[in-house]
């Protein structure tokens, strides 16, 4: 089963209440979501971070990352 996991959250994350792991029937919906998932972290966050989305054995990986 396909997931898309978000790794490290920040505390924008946990103010949103982001999902750390959800669960989709396909890889495309996970491909999907993981994409609008990482979009919407690039508009409402903070800035104070950067994100990489990771294909890892089928499952995407959102990674937050601290600027440099």
């Amino acid at each position: 089963m396909p997931s898309v996991e978000v790794k490290n959250a920040c505390s924008c994350a946990i103010k949103r209440a982001i999902d750390e792991q959800q669960y989709f029937s396909s890889a495309d919906e996970a491909a999907q979501a993981a994409e609008e998932l990482l979009e919407q972290m690039r508009r409402e966050f903070c800035k104070k971070h950067r994100f990489e989305l990771r294909n890892e054995f089928g499952n995407y990986v959102i990674y937050i990352l601290a600027n440099r």
